[in-house]
């Protein structure tokens, strides 16, 4: 398994990467014809499902081992007052997976799928990026190395989320590093500041964004000034995934922002994954627009924790059942061919 150690490695492998199998999403295409439905009258169901078997390079896909992975980091950036919790909260809620009561807790187990939580150095946190670089080289591959560990080759789908107090800051710097716009354009309330807490979440954007000014080109080098060590995981995860074909499910707007630096690196980096959700944090449905990526479900979630990917897990379970458990016309006995309406009809 590769361990990258310094950006240009890293750099070189993101912009050489395996497609998908494209025998494998025609089967499926030739199948959904003849299913008893009129054409794409399943809209999108029919489409994840040739989109997982063009990575699994099955046909029909599979789901018989999905797994959920959720990262934890804590911020230094935490310091300027940009989060509604303190930092400590992240140590907590990573003890409240462990115990299995959170959300994510919970529909993993109802989306059939195997979670695993992997904390970050929680008791170091990241630089305050307003002052400094969030991590240095080696902190930020250390942290994609993590990642891309903790992905298993035999997997079916990953779903990939993260908790950590400040992240959602971390999340719209990156954000306004890459695309632009500032703090105005991406900051949301994230755990719930009031406005006073806003307007100080912009600033701080604003500072940080100015301060690294001379990064701003690589994607990389932003991601490790201006992001956190879990944003650095789930860029590991979804590079080895891309690596071994293993379709990839996006969580909400920190989880998103942490896969930006890959699409600005090569722009059908992220072919291998799917948006779960579109969350009500501010900046996401426009930073889903800046990636290409049309979101699965939109019911204003806004918690974190793979949450949304989770549901869109099942969605993709019934996506799969549809496709493999329906008859086709021949098996079921029904007309194929809508009728004809020049055709005379038969006396009766």
């Amino acid at each position: 398994m590769t361990h990258f150690t310094s950006f240009s490695e890293l750099r070189a492998v993101c912009l050489d990467l395996p497609g998908g199998y494209p025998a494998a999403s025609a089967a499926v295409a030739q199948r959904e014809a003849t299913l008893t439905k009129p054409p794409k009258s399943l809209g999108r169901l029919e489409d994840v499902v040739a989109w997982l078997a063009h990575w699994q390079g099955h046909a029909p896909p599979r789901l018989d081992r999905p797994e959920i992975l959720v990262f934890a980091g804590n911020h230094g950036v935490t310091a300027r007052g940009v989060s509604a919790y303190p930092a400590e909260v992240t140590v907590q809620m990573v003890a409240n997976f462990a115990a299995g009561g959170a959300a994510i807790n919970q529909l993993a187990k109802n989306a059939g799928a195997r979670l695993r939580v992997i904390p970050l150095e929680l008791e170091t946190p990241t630089a305050d990026f307003t002052e400094r670089p969030a991590m240095s080289e080696q902190d930020f591959l250390a942290a994609v190395n993590a990642g891309s560990d903790a992905v298993p080759a035999d997997c079916d789908v990953i779903c990939l989320g993260e908790m950590g107090i400040g992240n959602t800051t971390a999340a719209s710097a990156l954000a306004a590093a890459l695309f632009g716009g500032g703090g105005a354009r991406w900051a949301g309330r994230g755990t719930g500041v009031d406005e006073d807490g806003l307007q100080r979440k912009r600033s701080v954007i604003d500072h940080a964004v100015a301060r690294h000014a001379t990064v701003l080109s690589d994607p990389l080098a932003v991601a490790a000034a201006l992001g956190g060590r879990e944003l650095a995981a789930i860029l590991g995860a979804t590079l080895m995934a891309r690596r071994r074909r293993i379709p990839v499910v996006l969580d909400g707007f920190v989880c998103t922002a942490a896969v930006a630096p890959l699409h600005k690196l090569r722009a059908d980096t992220l072919a291998h994954a799917i948006a779960g959700h579109v969350s009500a944090e501010a900046g996401h449905r426009m930073l889903l627009q800046e990636l290409g990526l049309k979101p699965l479900l939109d019911l204003d979630m806004r918690l974190g924790e793979a949450s949304g990917a989770a549901v869109a897990l099942s969605i993709l379970r019934a996506a799969v059942a549809c496709h493999t458990g329906m008859a086709t016309f021949a098996e079921a006995g029904v007309s194929d061919k809508p009728a004809d309406p020049a055709e005379p009809k038969a006396a009766g």
